[in-house]
Parts: structure tokens; sequence; C-alpha cells
């Protein structure tokens, strides 16, 4: 039996950009940030680690800069594939990446 939870479509997730979507669990849930890259897709907790913020300026809004995420709140900046903080007040923290699939067209969770 297939588990595999699916996020959105590809093609929700802007090509050089990011879009936010919403897991929910048993305990809650939490937010995440996908960023594309033609059929790559990553994804990252949204939430800055220099103070717990959410990353966009508005649900699902991301300040996105060639290859680059700045945070919103204190301007924070992430290498948008990798999460790895490039500047600002992160101090070398990375952003808190989850594994996601694409398959057939799906972005998943495993």
């Amino acid at each position: 039996m297939d588990v595999r939870k699916a996020l959105c479509r590809v093609e929700d997730v802007p090509d050089g950009g990011a879009t936010a979507v919403r897991v929910d669990t048993s305990t809650g849930g939490f937010d995440l940030i996908l960023v594309r890259s033609g059929d790559r897709v990553a994804a990252f907790h949204n939430e800055c680690p220099h103070a717990g913020r959410r990353l966009d300026y508005a649900p699902g809004k991301f300040l996105i800069d060639g290859d680059t995420l700045i945070c919103a709140a204190h301007g924070a900046v992430f290498g948008l594939g990798s999460g790895q903080c490039l500047g600002g007040p992160c101090r070398g923290d990375a952003l808190r990446s989850v594994p996601v699939a694409v398959i057939d067209g799906q972005v998943c969770l495993p």
C-alpha cells in the first residue's frame, strides 16, 4: 500500500520560486516552503532559524532574489535550493529540510 501524502502539483510551485503548504498531522501540523528549479523540488520548514518566525511576508508569498530566499522579518538570506544560511542574522544555521519526492507530477511526502 502506498502511503505517500501528496502536497501539491509540481506546476503549483513557480519555477525558480516558492510556495507554502500546510501539512496536517495528528499533533497539529506544520508549514512547509516548497522551492522549485525545473523538475526538482526541495522542501523546508517555514521557520527562520534566527527567531522562529515564518519566512513569508504574506501567506505563501516569499522574497526571492535570484537563487536566494530572504526572511521577511529580519533579512536572513538562504540558498533557495539548499536552505543554507548565506548572510544576515541566521549565523550559519540552515533551514530545516524535509524530504519530498516528485511522483507522477505530484510533490509528495514519503
